[in-house]
């Protein structure tokens, strides 16, 4: 008799275990519907402005150029080892003297990033009467990284559901100037791609920014008012990613962040880290500064500089966070 009932219990006993599995089995599933796509959402974006990468030249007042290749190669070395990201940007000036030799050598430098890369130009990768040109810019980029393949200078890709990258090019090529421009053929572009992709985020990549984060009469975008208008007329968010200024600044106005990025060889010598979560109903936008490893360089840009703090800018410049309302009609 004891030995049927520890055979019943046994039984009862793999059983349990059988049903405890499967439902496990369920309940993990369950969860993981509805966690995956909620994580196919996230956008996680590297954006590296104003490497002034030089293999030549010496330290200036406020750009520390001599350690232009060993702060470019300390980002990566960041980026490559801070968990996934779904593209990095290079929001221009890539180099500091436009030259086709120091763009290859920046490329070198570049193509050891794990991640899908991008980039637009800077007033210092454009020659107004030198080689680099806008047109060698981009065959030198997509020579060496297939992900630059584009038939011109300004351009746009989906980097996944429901966001659209754009990159625009804000560089005067006729003339010797700091200031910006978007051509009128590119603005007429730019309204197309808002309003074919009106449900989507849209992460709009500039050098010579949509807003200044100080004001600087011979850096300015000179039809800023024009793109503005353009940009607030699409009812999703917008996510500006500039630089040109070397500061650190974040703005938000409606359904427009600006986020505005340091150099890498002035102080505070940082990248950016830009994490997006897209709900229904609202994108939230984690915004990070990432300041450099090298510790004595960003020193020594810091000394050499007046006005740090305008570049460094507040705690609230540096690190934020920020929701946008979405409509997903």
């Amino acid at each position: 008799m004891a030995k049927k009932s520890y055979k019943k219990k046994q039984e009862e006993t793999f059983f349990t275990k059988l049903v405890n599995c499967v439902l496990t089995l369920l309940l993990a599933y369950l969860i993981g519907s509805q966690v995956c796509p909620a994580a196919n959402n996230n956008l996680r974006i590297a954006q590296v402005s104003d490497a002034h990468f030089s293999s030549y030249e010496d330290n200036t007042s406020y750009k520390m150029l001599k350690n232009s290749s060993q702060l470019l190669d300390d980002t990566i070395m960041q980026i490559n080892t801070s968990g996934a990201y779904d593209f990095v940007i290079f929001t221009g000036d890539l180099v500091n003297t436009p030259k086709i030799s120091e763009l290859e050598l920046f490329i070198k430098h570049a193509n050891n990033l794990v991640y899908p890369w991008y980039a637009i130009d800077g007033n210092h990768d454009i020659g107004v009467d030198g080689p680099l040109t806008k047109n060698k810019f981009m065959s030198v980029l997509a020579e060496h990284n297939d992900k630059m393949k584009h038939k011109s200078i300004y351009y746009a890709f989906t980097p996944k559901k429901g966001y659209r990258v754009i990159c625009l090019d804000s560089i005067i090529d006729n003339k010797i100037t700091t200031n910006g421009r978007i051509s009128d053929l590119q603005l007429e572009w730019l309204q197309k791609e808002l309003n074919t992709y009106k449900k989507e985020t849209i992460i709009l990549c500039t050098h010579v920014p949509v807003a200044e984060p100080y004001s600087s009469s011979n850096h300015r975008l000179e039809n800023e008012y024009e793109l503005k208008r353009i940009l607030k007329s699409h009812k999703n968010p917008v996510i500006v990613l500039q630089g040109h200024y070397h500061a650190a600044k974040l703005i938000q106005n409606d359904n427009l962040l600006i986020i505005a990025c340091p150099s890498l060889v002035s102080y505070p010598n940082a990248f950016r880290v830009i994490n997006v979560n897209m709900g229904k109903s609202k994108v939230k936008v984690d915004v990070f500064l990432k300041e450099t490893n090298l510790k004595e360089v960003q020193t020594h840009a810091r000394v050499r500089l007046m006005g740090t703090q305008l570049l460094y800018g507040e705690e609230s410049d540096r690190n934020n966070s920020f929701e946008m309302r979405r409509e997903d009609k």
